[in-house]
């Protein structure tokens, strides 16, 4: 997947977030008057349009779905204060109800737990286990690519590993799976899946350009220097090139966690030229108005979430698992790639949105990784699918950056 050869690889072709260089923020301002101006009214909580969103998806009223969004972080701040307590607590999760379940390590935990107005259980695992038990599948992956396995992620709900199996049936498949099934009940194997693929094309009209191709621009912010640079899917800058904005450079890629065919993850800074910037808020492209980014603050699982993406734009969905390894398969014949420390979810995408930003509420969450392959989405906001993206606080943390918030 080279980017500086007319014969390389078809590549990522992702949509500006709408965080556009140089961007200005737009204020409003009173008319002339005798009178004192009386004071705004205040800032609704969440977008109108991704409460509607929220709320078509879940089938509700927009009401309801208003005090969804406020029961989830509320309850978001009361794991928050468990956990600066020090209460032994092993992971949470949304479950369908919108209620944040709290594993806790034991019964005296549970008690705590519940007593901050939570639901509990001990489960017979807990994140840390299944975590070391995916991190065993993650070094055999990294020996030898499993193409007939899609995904394999922690998943709290089921209080299992859950591995997606497309089918194929090669050697490194089939070893993978046996040392997978070796765990027990502990792994949970859902056949049927479809091949992956990072969502790679090159069609006219991107945000972002490089040595012929297109990509999208991702997340500002700053290093420790103070110096600023955006954040993007590491396989978007692959060859860390020069990258233009409307025909003209603004910023150049300096560091890329991505390769085809060895041990990656989808993480990639470039270095913003003087006089640009990136801008603080997410497009919706017309279906929601704009989005600020407030923050990073992580969302469990199972939260609502929306991303922004060139080719199927504002689509909405949940939080599904983090902590999720995939197999991507190029499409060119090139080698499988596997990716690590990836993040799923229920929001659809294709081809052309990699490195769109996904936000819930106003906390960026993360940049488009990839998606199944043969996946079409069908246009509106709640299109059913999934698809990966690459956690956001991940990449500030190992890049050391400070992400840039109104």
């Amino acid at each position: 997947m080279k980017h500086g050869k007319k014969n390389a690889r078809r590549y990522i072709v992702a949509a500006s977030i709408g965080a556009l260089l140089s961007a200005g923020v737009a204020t409003g301002a009173y008319a002339g008057t005798t009178e004192e101006p009386s004071a705004p009214a205040a800032a609704p909580a969440y977008q109108p349009e991704m409460v509607k969103a929220l709320a078509t998806t879940l089938g509700v009223s927009e009401k309801a779905a208003v005090a969804r969004l406020d029961r989830e972080a509320d309850q978001q701040g009361r794991f928050a204060e468990l956990r600066k307590d020090r209460i032994d607590t092993l992971g949470a999760f949304f479950a369908e109800d919108g209620s944040l379940v709290v594993n806790a390590a034991d019964a005296k935990a549970a008690e705590d737990v519940r007593a901050a107005g939570l639901e509990a259980r001990v489960p017979e695992r807990g994140e840390s286990e299944l975590d070391r038990i995916k991190a065993r599948l993650d070094a055999k992956a990294l020996k030898s690519a499993p193409a007939g396995v899609s995904a394999w992620s922690v998943d709290l709900a089921s209080d299992t590993v859950t591995v997606e199996v497309n089918g194929d049936s090669d050697a490194a498949t089939r070893s993978f799976l046996e040392a997978a099934r070796s765990n027990g009940d502990a792994v949970r194997v859902v056949k049927g899946q479809e091949k992956l693929e990072t969502q790679a094309v090159v069609p006219p009209g991107s945000r972002m350009t490089f040595n012929g191709y297109l990509c999208s621009v991702g997340y500002g912010a700053k290093d420790r220097n103070g110096k600023q640079v955006l954040v993007t899917a590491g396989h978007c800058i692959e060859d860390l090139p020069a990258l233009a904005y409307n025909g003209t450079r603004f910023a150049k890629g300096t560091h890329t966690r991505f390769a085809l065919g060895t041990r990656s993850v989808d993480m990639g800074i470039a270095t913003v030229d003087a006089g640009n910037s990136i801008g603080l808020d997410v497009t919706t492209y017309g279906r929601a108005g704009t989005v600020p980014v407030k923050g990073s603050k992580r969302a469990p699982s199972g939260a609502a979430l929306c991303k922004s993406g060139q080719t199927t734009q504002w689509t909405c969905g949940k939080v599904g698992s983090y902590n999720v390894s995939v197999t991507y398969t190029d499409q060119n014949g090139g080698p499988d790639t596997v990716v690590t420390g990836l993040a799923s979810s229920s929001v659809c995408t294709q081809g052309g949105d990699s490195g769109g930003a996904y936000i819930s509420g106003d906390q960026a969450q993360g940049m488009t990784s990839g998606g199944p392959t043969n996946q079409r989405c069908n246009g509106q906001v709640n299109s059913p699918g999934s698809s990966y993206f690459q956690p956001l606080d991940d990449a500030l943390a190992y890049y050391g950056l400070t992400l840039n918030t109104k």
